[in-house]
This record gives C-alpha cells, structure tokens and sequence, in this order.
C-alpha cells in the first residue's frame, strides 16, 4: 500500500494570513461601503427633490 502524503503543508505565514482574510473578506466590505455610499447619494438626491417640490407648491396667490 502506498505511503499517504500530507496534503497540509504546515502554518500560514502571518502575511498569508492576512491576505487569505482581505481575500475572504474583503468583497463583502467593498459592497458594503458601496451601499453606505449609494444609500447618502440617494437620500442627498430625495431631499434636493423634496426641496425643489416644496419650492414649486403654489401657494393662495398663485391661484
């Protein structure tokens, strides 16, 4: 029978480490930041709406 080799070649290297946590990681945090960053420009672009409606409201004299 043959001899069974080890398929683990011992303990990550602190910098192999890290990068194997920034691959792992690290698309969530990007997509996350995206999401913060798209969620403020819409609210920004919702109340600059919201602004410009209330600017556009025709008040008793308009009538």
């Amino acid at each position: 029978m043959p001899d069974v080799l080890p398929l683990h070649l011992g303990a990550l290297h602190p910098v192999e480490q890290a990068l194997t946590l920034l691959l792992a990681f690290g698309p969530f945090v990007v997509l996350g930041i995206v999401i913060v960053l798209r969620r403020r420009a819409e609210d920004a672009q919702d109340a600059r709406d919201e602004a410009r409606a209330s600017d556009e409201v025709p008040d008793q004299r308009d009538r």
